[in-house]
């Protein structure tokens, strides 16, 4: 008979036994996201409030439209953003990756397809499908490269994706020889985009399919658990088992990947391949991120958040345009925005452990 506390020999090479991870994190998460959603619901009425009252047009249905439009493509990248930082990594490539991927989907349509102004209705299914899983598939080798990077490189995330966000920026140049590649108004379903003819589009309800998929992997799978025992302890999750460099392979490949959705959506939106179109929103993806409440030092945040945190961008962004503030100020105000969110944090930080 075999004593119950005898410790049974492990073989090289051999994982040890998977250990749970404690339940005091999820009890923490829990109660963190509680108040803080409550404070950014808040913070959102206020700013619908005043800005409606400095300029009336504000409260309307076309600017909400408006704003949406603008926030899909920022909340998709934003939520592959909120799984990285919450394990305590970075992803500064996905604004590059959103430029490449549209580039790369507009030359496949236009010269492998040879889509031409002839295409319209189902005709247009088949060439939309194979160009999103191709601008997927570039935001998604992007993502692998940026793992490869740091967990077998050992380069650190800040700099990995740096990296690879000036070469994204590269090849989208080269690939496009600076000017934007074909014309999506070649598909009836792109006039379903414009916030005038129809305010929630079918982009906007992918957009929404994906957060609540990716909320449901964050919050309730073991995957989301995994990711927030890497960021508030790499060294503690390995003890309990947890292979931390396949996780971050899937958590950079799942960042890769929305950024390339979120390059098509913005190649549909604009209506032709950019190597720009992407610029800035890297940082955009952070603010919303961090907005929400997560810490750029990992182990904390929410899928909720960032989505309340990109609106509450986009609503600030909007109405300071609409009460004649210069369009050029939005750097700047996302990066106020960025500093205060930390700010916030910070002092919450040292006001819990007095």
């Amino acid at each position: 008979m075999t004593n119950s506390n005898q410790t049974t020999a492990r073989k090289p090479g051999v994982p040890a036994e998977q250990k749970p991870v404690p339940l005091a994190l999820t009890a923490r998460i829990s109660t963190l996201a509680s108040n803080q959603s409550t404070i950014l619901i808040g913070v959102m009425v206020l700013l619908v409030v005043v800005f409606s009252v400095l300029e009336p047009k504000f409260f309307s249905a076309l600017t909400a439209s408006n704003i949406l439009t603008d926030w899909g493509s920022v909340v998709l990248i934003a939520v592959g953003q909120t799984f990285v930082v919450i394990s305590g990594g970075i992803d500064l490539s996905v604004g590059a990756v959103i430029g490449l991927s549209g580039v790369v989907s507009a030359w496949t349509m236009a010269n492998v397809l040879k889509v031409d102004q002839t295409v319209s209705g189902a005709d247009a299914s088949g060439p939309l499908l194979i160009g999103t899983l191709v601008s997927v598939g570039v935001g998604l080798l992007v993502g692998l490269t940026n793992a490869f990077l740091i967990n077998k490189l050992r380069i650190v995330p800040f700099i990995a994706t740096l990296s690879t966000m000036g070469a994204a920026l590269g090849l989208s140049v080269i690939i496009s020889s600076g000017q934007p590649i074909g014309s999506a108004n070649n598909f009836d379903l792109i006039a379903a985009m414009d916030p005038k003819v129809n305010p929630l589009s079918w982009a906007l309800i992918v957009v929404i399919v994906v957060v609540t998929i990716a909320g449901l992997f964050l919050h309730k799978a073991r995957f989301g658990l995994y990711t927030y025992a890497i960021g508030s302890n790499t060294f503690a999750a390995r003890g309990a088992g947890i292979n931390v460099e396949r996780h971050l392979t899937l958590v950079y490949a799942l960042s890769g990947a929305l950024a390339g959705l979120a390059g098509m959506y913005v190649y549909l939106r604009l209506g032709a391949g950019s190597p720009s179109s992407g610029t800035g929103r890297e940082l955009d993806a952070i603010a919303a991120v961090v907005i929400g409440g997560a810490s750029l030092m990992g182990g904390i945040g929410r899928i909720w958040g960032t989505v309340l945190g990109a609106l509450i961008l986009f609503t600030v962004q909007s109405g300071l345009i609409m009460v004649g503030v210069a369009p050029d100020w939005k750097k700047v105000v996302v990066a106020i925005l960025i500093a205060a969110a930390v700010a916030a944090q910070t002092l919450q930080s040292k006001n819990g452990r007095k």
